[in-house]
């Protein structure tokens, strides 16, 4: 198996479309056409991780943080990103980023810490909009059922926990063949009148090339009537951080103890407590604070992320607890949440977690 057929799964799971402009996932070192050995996942990509590939005769390291996120002008070795990039090219070892692509999607970061603290009903926080596309194409009624099919099979008419949705709308075209043309229906020269139907999907901006890959390939026509629409709407299974309820409503205290056990926590850092019970909690894997706002409008007794900053934490104003349970704490779980992805598609190859702890923050108590 080839770098690139396990990097395409990754992409159709979380695409590469999804992550926010600032950050840098994909390949970031490394032939997508090399042979592939084995796989080692890690929160971060850092040199003793490299030395554990090495090690392990693993040529991919699948990060959750990307180890470039600007631009480099030298390999020097000068610091540990250039260190890292130098030792993976010297022992051809692929480097790939898996960051907000992986924070976006439902069933990703946050939705792993949701199941670990045991939310469920749980729903997109904060859902993205621009990312759905709407097509409209005109097909004649004899190869309606086939584009149809064959849009869906593509991936659109996909809305929340439906599957194969449409709008269909009867009507007929005309268009008259000019000279050159090799139309499937009428004569040069002729004007024609067909029955045809209007269909309406709707599907994610990173399955257009896909879908209108189906289109064109099922389609009789010579010349096609379509056009594409970018919706405004948002999208349900893209955005950030996650809500949910717990099962059993807790006390403000025994939901804090709660927390630490399942998240293998040595502190958390909180906002003053309210007196009421825990029922509904907001989470974000990584820094969250800008979804403050959200997990409010939600109804969250609790925000659960990670990097606030001393002043930040007066936001909550006594509207909900914040609580902060460290950068690396929050994302912790994304190496299990990464092994469980590939290993449904790839059950049979070598995938292994990194035995090295690459949180930089210690404890001391």
């Amino acid at each position: 198996m080839k770098i690139q057929e396990l990097t395409t799964y990754l992409e159709e799971i979380a695409p590469l479309s999804y992550q926010e402009s600032y950050d840098n996932s994909g390949l970031l070192v490394g032939n997508p056409q090399e042979e592939l050995t084995s796989v080692l996942i890690s929160l971060d990509c850092t040199e003793s991780v490299v030395d554990e590939a090495i090690a392990k005769g693993c040529n991919l390291i699948i990060s959750h943080h990307p180890i470039v996120f600007k631009g480099l002008k030298k390999f020097t070795g000068a610091n540990y990103v250039e260190r890292v990039i130098i030792k993976a090219i010297q022992n051809n070892i692929a480097l790939y980023a898996i960051h907000t692509n992986l924070d976006n999607i439902f069933g990703g970061v946050s939705s792993k810490i949701g199941e670990k603290i045991g939310l469920t009903h749980t729903a997109i926080l904060q859902q993205k909009k621009n990312l759905l596309l709407k097509l409209i194409v005109y097909v004649p009624r004899s190869h309606v059922e086939s584009v149809r099919e064959a849009l869906f099979e593509a991936g659109a008419g996909s809305i929340g926990r439906y599957d194969q949705c449409s709008y269909n709308t009867a009507g007929y075209g005309t268009f008259r063949p000019l000279e050159g043309a090799e139309p499937s229906i009428g004569n040069i020269g002729q004007q024609e009148r067909v029955e045809e139907t209007k269909i309406e999907v709707i599907f994610p901006k990173s399955k257009e090339r896909n879908i209108l890959v189906a289109m064109y390939s099922s389609h009789p026509y010579e010349e096609i009537a379509y056009n594409i629409v970018t919706l405004e709407n948002s999208f349900q299974e893209v955005g950030s951080g996650i809500i949910g309820n717990l099962s059993v409503p807790m006390a403000e205290e025994d939901f804090l103890r709660h927390l630490k056990d399942k998240l293998n926590l040595t502190v958390i850092r909180h906002t003053a407590l309210r007196g009421k019970e825990v029922s509904r909690v907001a989470v974000c894997g990584g820094a969250g604070g800008f979804l403050l706002s959200d997990a409010k409008r939600s109804g969250a007794d609790f925000f659960v992320t990670a990097d606030y900053k001393y002043h930040e934490f007066f936001d909550a104003e006594e509207d909900i607890v914040i609580a902060d349970t460290g950068h690396f704490e929050s994302e912790q779980f994304t190496q299990e949440l990464l092994l469980e992805i590939i290993r449904k598609k790839f059950a049979n190859f070598a995938v292994l977690i990194t035995e090295i702890d690459t949180n930089p923050i210690k404890y001391y108590s």
